[in-house]
């Protein structure tokens, strides 16, 4: 896993989120499809560094913060601006899809 993406746990979810823009995983370790879209979301943390802020949220480990944000299904990646929701995408996309997603929000 990279570093450039922070892992986030119910305590510190608002404050991290706060300002600018975020990418936030949901994931969970029994989740398959979050296996596939792991790595792509490494590798955007990286082609998107400086620019957006990439998180993972183990749902398992945080249900608080799951239930907050509708995360019923994994992977989810919820895209934020400054620290309010702004669009997200379930499952798991082909990397271009995802970069398209990220680009709207720059």
């Amino acid at each position: 896993m990279s570093e450039l993406v922070k892992p986030l746990n119910d305590a510190d979810f608002a404050g991290s989120v706060a300002k600018g823009i975020s990418l936030v995983d949901f994931w969970a370790a029994w989740c398959a499809p979050c296996r596939e879209v792991s790595p792509l979301v490494d590798q955007l943390a990286e082609q998107f560094k400086g620019r957006v802020a990439f998180f993972r949220v183990n749902v398992d480990d945080n249900p608080k913060t799951s239930e907050a944000y509708d995360i019923l299904s994994m992977p989810t990646l919820l895209l934020m601006k400054d620290g309010q929701p702004v669009d997200k995408v379930i499952g798991a996309l082909p990397k271009a899809q995802l970069e398209t997603f990220i680009q709207q929000a720059l």
